[in-house]
């Protein structure tokens, strides 16, 4: 009888292994100012690629989650078209303690809309925003795919979507760009400017102990069905959460 409790156990402890998540991930939507209507979508979107890649996703509006009891809890925390002041004092220190101990971050568009007031968090997401035209139809020139989700990409691929302008100069000089935007493809003008000339729109880096990844793709909902963007975004969640892919 003990052996064959043995051997059940032993069985069991197998099966919830060979079920466990890869890693977990926070994903963070709270807006302090424009709210985008694709946010939801976004969850889905984000829900879909945990289920289909092994890992797990909490989804919260609330900022309380930013201590460092439950930020321990997770690999990579996700900004989803976050905007504005969304973190206190307290909980913007918990965010620099949690990427400083190793773990990562992901920004997805208005990600680059939030805490102007806050230095770290400019060097962390890499570029705030400035301004944008309207939506239309442009080119993608995909600059390393050799960058996890980006192995399937054409080098040249037609987008739309809602094109941030970033302010010059950059926040941080060691933004690993992905993809850069052909502003001679479509119309960059608006009241604040003609365009950036030189265009990122995705990128990553190590920073201050930990990684941080961000594309500026995202604001029209049905990106979230998309399985080209579903590839660029989960290869930036894997390389944030793990540390992994990039040679």
């Amino acid at each position: 009888m003990l052996k064959k409790l043995l051997a059940l156990s032993l069985l069991i402890g197998s099966a919830v292994t060979a079920h466990a998540q890869q890693f977990k991930a926070l994903l963070f939507t709270k807006t302090a100012g424009f709210h985008h209507v694709s946010i939801h979508e976004g969850v889905t979107g984000i829900r879909s690629l945990a289920s289909r890649h092994n890992f797990s996703v909490d989804w919260q509006e609330s900022a309380d989650v930013f201590n460092d009891k439950s930020l321990a809890n997770y690999s990579v925390v996700i900004f989803l078209n976050t905007t504005g002041d969304i973190l206190n004092d307290t909980q913007q220190a918990a965010l620099e303690k949690y990427i400083k101990s190793g773990k990562g971050w992901v920004g997805i568009h208005a990600a680059a809309d939030t805490e102007y007031d806050w230095p770290w968090y400019g060097k962390l997401v890499g570029a705030y925003f400035k301004t944008h035209p309207a939506q239309q139809t442009a080119f993608l020139d995909v600059k390393d795919s050799n960058f996890p989700g980006l192995e399937r990409f054409p080098k040249r691929m037609l987008w739309t979507d809602e094109w941030y302008e970033y302010k010059k100069p950059l926040n941080a000089d060691d933004l690993k760009v992905l993809i850069t935007l052909d502003e001679k493809t479509y119309d960059p003008k608006t009241s604040q400017g003609n365009g950036m000339g030189d265009h990122p729109i995705a990128w990553y880096h190590n920073f201050d102990g930990g990684r941080a990844f961000y594309t500026g793709l995202g604001h029209i909902g049905l990106v979230y069905s998309d399985q080209s963007f579903l590839d660029h975004l989960y290869g930036g969640i894997y390389w944030a959460a793990t540390g992994k892919g990039v040679k």
